[in-house]
This record gives C-alpha cells, sequence and structure tokens, in this order.
C-alpha cells in the first residue's frame, strides 16, 4: 500500500494518506481535498495545535471521517494549555474524538503503539507486513528525537518509547515533521535511541 505525503511546510505537521486512513490533520483541508473520498479515518498522533490545527473541516470535507486519538491525550483536543495552541495565537478545535486509542487497539493494518515522552498520549503506528511506522514526534529521521519539555514531556518516558520501536523491523519511517524516509527507518529509530542517552 502506497504512502501519501502531504507535507506542511515548517509550521505544521506533516499528512500522510495510507489507504483509507489519514494520520494527523495540521495540513489545509484544501492539500487533503483530492483524498477526500477515500478517507475514512483520521487518527491523530498527539494533540499538539500542529497536528490538530484543521482537524475539524477535514473530518467534515470527508464525509464525517471518524477521528481518533489516544485516550491520555484527549483533553488536548479542548485544552489549549495542553495543545499549545496559544504559541500559534489559535484555540484548540474544540471537539471530542469518536474513538479514543489505546496501545495494541489496529485502524485496518496499522497497530497503534503508545509512546508517550513528547507528549502523554502519543502514538505510532505501524504496519509490521509493510514494515511502515508513522512516528509523529517521537522520533524523526536523520536520528532526531521530539522535545519533551512541553507540559506533560517525560524524557525517561521518551527513552522507553524510542526503545520500543526500536525493536521493530522498520523499512519506510514517516515522521511528523521533516522528510520522511522510504528505506532504511531502523537505521533513523537507532541513532535518535542513541542520540537521546547524550541528549541533557
Amino acid at each position: 500500500m502506497p504512502v501519501r505525503w502531504i507535507a506542511s511546510g515548517t509550521t505544521y505537521a506533516n499528512s500522510f494518506v495510507y489507504g483509507n486512513v489519514l494520520v494527523d490533520a495540521g495540513v489545509l483541508p484544501m492539500a487533503v481535498r483530492p483524498y477526500a473520498e477515500t478517507i475514512e479515518t483520521i487518527v491523530i498522533t498527539h494533540t499538539h495545535y500542529d497536528h490538530i490545527a484543521h482537524v475539524a473541516e477535514i473530518a467534515r470535507i470527508c464525509g464525517d471521517a471518524s477521528v481518533c486519538v489516544h485516550e491520555a491525550d484527549v483533553p488536548g483536543l479542548t485544552d489549549d494549555t495542553r495543545s499549545l495552541a496559544m504559541f500559534f495565537g489559535a484555540r484548540s478545535p474544540g471537539i471530542v474524538p469518536d474513538i479514543a486509542l489505546r496501545d495494541g487497539d489496529h485502524v485496518g493494518s496499522l497497530r497503534v503503539i503508545h509512546t508517550p515522552g513528547h507528549t502523554p498520549g502519543g502514538i505510532c503506528l505501524y504496519d509490521a507486513e509493510a514494515k511502515v511506522l508513522f512516528s509523529g514526534d517521537t522520533v524523526f529521521c536523520g536520528g532526531s528525537f521530539g522535545r519533551y519539555d512541553f507540559p506533560g514531556g517525560d524524557r525517561t518516558a521518551l527513552a522507553a518509547s524510542i526503545g520500543r520501536l526500536a525493536a521493530l523491523e522498520v523499512v519506510g519511517l514517516y515522521p511528523g515533521h521533516g522528510e520522511p524516509a522510504p528505506t532504511g527507518g531502523g537505521r533513523h529509530i537507532a541513532a535518535a535511541r542513541e542520540a537521546l542517552r547524550f541528549h541533557g
């Protein structure tokens, strides 16, 4: 199954279309419109504003697609402090998700992996057969990782989360920011794990 990358520029997060699933919803709705008839589910990797800015409108243009977020990050959809919306001069979307996810849940072929550390309810999405990982802001290509100094961040939890990811067989790595790595994803995760050991 191909991964379609919807790049966001520097301020907002990437979105990805994978089958009938949209991963994250910070991009402008018009960028998602070409896929609107395909998308049935929107999965939010965590509820920082740059990943959720347009989730309500995108859900509408996708025929009221279901919105899913980990249960520990649900407050970020309504709480401007949890979502960091004030840094963007904005307000949280003010919606309730259709589905509150837990570790081990599945959305189609994607397994939900709870990866706290950047936020309490951060998740990654893994397709074991395709060896594809959507990593949100847990790890990025090039061996970097999400910040843990925002409200709800936790360095120890982030290290454990990246350790979980390092145990997976990952070929394609599709992060919340920056360019994805269609091959060699596991090397990027290993590099991020090593970099965090010496950070802070």
